[in-house]
């Protein structure tokens, strides 16, 4: 059974996309165990009390240092003993230490298909509006594990989605969660509870 701690910093419409799955079989072989944010008002905290998981604040605000900080965190993610990390929508920045020891067992969802629109800056709605600025066609998300750079570790599953005529930054946005996010997302959690994600180098390998 994969120990699962999820990640949020908002809303939290990922996280609920992982649970559902869960509760509909779409993910097997998973416990989702925790849940952390850094927002003690994200209603991601709210999804997670309502489905009976534990759920806490760790949150910079509250330490005197960034080096406290990332100390608490760490020690408040070790204690669920996860064998998945899940950043979904998490917008403060992983310790290096953290990275490290959880190599290729903490993953990213992106709201574009990188190497595209992502990187330092790119997150949110920012993402959106620089896809529509540029008049790309087809936008998407990607699913990656986490390194020492920003959304720069081995890709595991990517999604496309078209831009439609009117689009807005906030209509994109929506249809981006809709149709690739919360699909891509609990199917390469899946994927990694069945053993199936294998990293070779840089890249990953989707075993049958």
């Amino acid at each position: 059974m994969l120990r699962v701690v999820v990640m949020v910093s908002g809303g939290g419409t990922n996280l609920q996309a992982i649970l559902d799955a869960v509760d509909a079989g779409r993910i097997t072989n998973t416990e989702i165990v925790g849940v952390i944010s850094n927002n003690k008002n994200a209603y991601a905290l709210t999804r997670a009390a309502e489905h009976g998981i534990k759920a806490e604040c760790i949150s910079p605000k509250d330490y005197e240092s960034r080096a406290e900080f990332n100390e608490a965190l760490i020690g408040g993610v070790d204690s669920y003993q996860p064998d998945l990390v899940v950043l979904a929508g998490y917008l403060v920045v992983i310790p290096p230490e953290m990275i490290a020891k959880y190599r290729n067992r903490m993953i990213n969802i992106h709201p574009s298909l990188i190497p595209a629109f992502c990187g330092t800056g790119f997150y949110g709605l920012k993402v959106h509006e620089a896809a529509l600025e540029r008049g790309v066609k087809v936008v998407g998300a990607t699913v990656h594990f986490v390194d020492e750079g920003t959304d720069t570790g081995p890709i595991i599953l990517q999604k496309a989605v078209e831009v439609e005529n009117g689009d807005t930054p906030e209509i994109l946005q929506h249809r981006v969660m809709e149709q690739a996010e919360w699909k891509i997302l609990p199917k390469a959690i899946d994927l990694i509870a069945n053993g199936r994600v294998k990293v070779e180098g840089h890249r990953t390998v989707i075993e049958d």
